[in-house]
């Protein structure tokens, strides 16, 4: 079969599945239906739900209670019970929290932990248990490389997102100086030391400063920026902190191209910095999300229904959400209810998802590496397209 026509075939199954998710509500503790009975496996989800960055959690969660509610809806002989953690990203609330899914709920696989951060904390205690989990969005490189079995990803890694951005910086701006800064979560500063080796590999001079996480006055590498005077900005951060640090290096008088990466695709980040500021800042993603612009295949069906079903567009991670969900449905379609079965089963996984192939390496990660930019127009996300030939408006 040709690609095209995979292509249509796929979106053509997703569109079926998805008008079934429709039936199944959106509201709840806890999505995907089912009871706490011998006929429902219980999968777990976790991540910041409530907290300052919960906007890019929120998507992935949905597009998870999709798939199992679509899922349930065909009344399987074992249905799926989506049970949420909210961690608020803290390591230290994911730690206790993984132990009460792994001891007291009996869940039989886990979607997320969706911070690096958390994921480093939680992952050890999961990989104890052998319960198989899939971040839709945990990037930081170093997951993939401590010889787990049972981590798996669906987004590539910032060892693939830090030298794409950099280099579509360099292609489109030229800088003859970059600035990279982040604050000093395990994300943030895997992601900008990703962007700081390419640029200076590229040949591109840069300087580095890092901040708490906690702080709010950045008057402090504000002062080094403008003393750099650099051509172009790349922040490793999540949107709460890159709102509010855009903010001040705009009022500081700034104009330098400012960049940063998924953990700030988010309309906090415009909110933030408040409308001006954001204008023409430039943010990259391993993902392609869904917009009313789409007009055929799986992405288009994804939209509908998701905007059907939550009210709202769809937004960063909303897909992967769905994928890795839909990971676990075809793990127990195929007759695994059991953690380690299913983990088996996901070893040989592969699937067209919503927006990427999904298949796992032995390291866990994803296969695809494709990473997008995106760019603030008129205070919305716009995306420009692959990094590889994308260009600056």
């Amino acid at each position: 079969m040709s690609r095209k026509r995979t292509v249509v075939a796929a979106a053509a199954v997703l569109a079926g599945a998805l008008a079934l998710s429709a039936c199944g509500g959106g509201g709840g503790a806890t999505g995907g239906g089912g009871g706490s009975d011998a006929n429902t496996l219980k999968i777990g989800f976790m991540g910041d739900l409530t907290g300052e960055n919960s906007g890019i959690v929120i998507p992935p969660r949905n597009g998870a209670r999709m798939a199992f509610d679509a899922y349930n809806a065909t009344n399987p002989p074992k249905k799926i019970e989506l049970v949420e953690y909210d961690s608020q990203g803290s390591a230290d609330q994911a730690v206790p929290l993984v132990n009460k899914a792994i001891q007291q709920d009996k869940i039989v696989g886990l979607i997320g932990p969706a911070f690096s951060g958390e994921s480093k904390a939680a992952d050890p205690v999961l990989e104890q248990a052998k319960i198989p989990n899939i971040s839709p969005s945990a990037t930081n490189p170093g997951l993939a490389k401590n010889g787990w079995k049972f981590f798996h990803r669906v987004v590539a890694p910032d060892s693939a997102q830090g030298p794409a951005i950099a280099d579509f910086l360099i292609s489109a701006k030229s800088p003859k100086k970059a600035f990279v800064i982040s604050d000093d979560q395990e994300y943030s500063v895997g992601l900008a030391d990703a962007v700081n080796q390419q640029l200076t590999t590229k040949g591109v001079p840069v300087e580095r400063d890092q901040f708490a996480q906690a702080a709010s006055d950045y008057s402090s590498s504000i002062a080094k920026i403008k003393a750099d005077n650099p051509d172009v900005i790349f922040y490793g951060g999540y949107y709460a902190q890159a709102g509010r640090l855009l903010k001040q290096i705009r009022d500081a008088g700034v104009t330098a191209v400012f960049a940063t990466g998924d953990g700030s695709f988010d309309v906090g980040l415009i909110n933030g910095a408040g409308t001006p500021a954001a204008e023409g800042a430039v943010v990259s993603c391993p993902c392609a999300v869904p917009s009313a612009s789409a007009t055929q295949g799986a992405l288009k069906a994804f939209y509908d229904q998701y905007k059907e079903k939550f009210k709202l567009d769809p937004a960063v991670y909303a897909t992967e959400g769905y994928d890795a969900a839909t990971a676990y449905v075809k793990a127990i379609q195929a007759g695994n209810t059991t953690a380690e079965t299913i983990n088996t089963f996901l070893a040989t996984l592969s699937f067209d998802g919503v927006a990427k192939p999904v298949k796992f390496q032995p390291d866990g990660d994803v296969v695809s590496t494709d990473i997008f930019v995106y760019q603030v127009k008129n205070g919305q996300l716009a995306l420009l397209g692959n990094t590889k030939d994308a260009k600056l408006g």
